[in-house]
C-alpha cells in the first residue's frame, strides 16, 4: 500500500511537509481537503465560493506552514486559516449589501444552488436556520456539531474562550431547535 494514500496523522503531515513539501501537500490535500471545503461550504453556501475559498485556504497553509509552530494542533491551525478565508469570501459578497444575521439573501443562494438535495427538506429547514443566525453561533455549531470538534479547540480557531464558544453553541441550538419546530 502506497504510504500517501493511507490516513496520515498530523503529525505524518507536518513531518511530511518539513521534509518535502509536495509530498507534504498531497498528504495535506488528502487528510483536509473534504473537509475544509465542506467546513467553508457551511459558511459560504455557494459550491463555487466554497471551492474558491477551499483552495485560497490550501495555497496560505502551504505558503504559511513556516510559521506554524505547533503552539496549537496543526488541525486547529487549518481550520482557523479556512475560517478566516470563509468569512473573507462572506465580507466580499455581502459588503454594504446584508447583515450576516439577515438570512433572506443566503437562503436565496442556498436555492440557487444546484448541490442542494430539495427532496431532503428537513436538511433544507436546517441550513436555513443555521444561515439565521449571527456567525459567532453559527461557527461554534457548525464545527461542534458537523466536525465534532471540543470547545477548546473551536475557541482556538474562532479566537474566543472555550466558555463563549459552549455559549454561543448552545444558544444556537436552541435557535435552531425553535425553528424547525416553528416550521412544522
Amino acid at each position: 500500500m502506497n504510504i500517501d494514500s493511507a490516513v496520515q496523522t498530523d503529525k505524518d503531515i507536518v513531518s511530511a511537509l518539513k521534509k518535502d513539501a509536495e509530498r507534504g501537500f498531497r498528504l495535506l490535500m488528502a487528510r483536509y481537503k473534504e473537509p475544509v471545503y465542506w467546513h467553508i461550504r457551511r459558511l459560504v453556501v455557494s459550491h463555487d465560493d466554497a471551492q474558491d475559498a477551499a483552495q485560497e485556504t490550501f495555497v496560505r497553509v502551504f505558503r504559511s506552514f513556516s510559521q506554524f509552530r505547533g503552539e496549537c494542533p496543526f488541525a486547529v491551525w487549518v481550520y482557523r486559516i479556512a475560517t478566516n478565508e470563509a468569512l473573507r469570501m462572506l465580507d466580499k459578497q455581502w459588503a454594504g449589501q446584508i447583515s450576516l444575521d439577515a438570512a433572506g439573501a443566503s437562503v436565496d443562494s442556498l436555492m440557487a444552488d444546484e448541490y442542494v438535495d430539495y427532496n431532503d427538506l428537513e436538511a433544507v429547514k436546517l441550513q436555513k436556520a443555521l444561515l439565521a443566525l449571527p456567525t459567532k453561533q453559527q461557527l461554534a455549531f457548525n464545527l461542534r456539531y458537523y466536525d465534532g470538534m471540543g470547545y477548546e479547540e473551536i475557541a482556538q480557531i474562532t479566537g474566543s474562550t472555550a466558555a463563549n464558544v459552549k455559549a454561543n453553541y448552545h444558544i444556537a441550538k436552541e435557535k435552531i431547535i425553535k425553528y424547525m419546530n416553528s416550521m412544522v
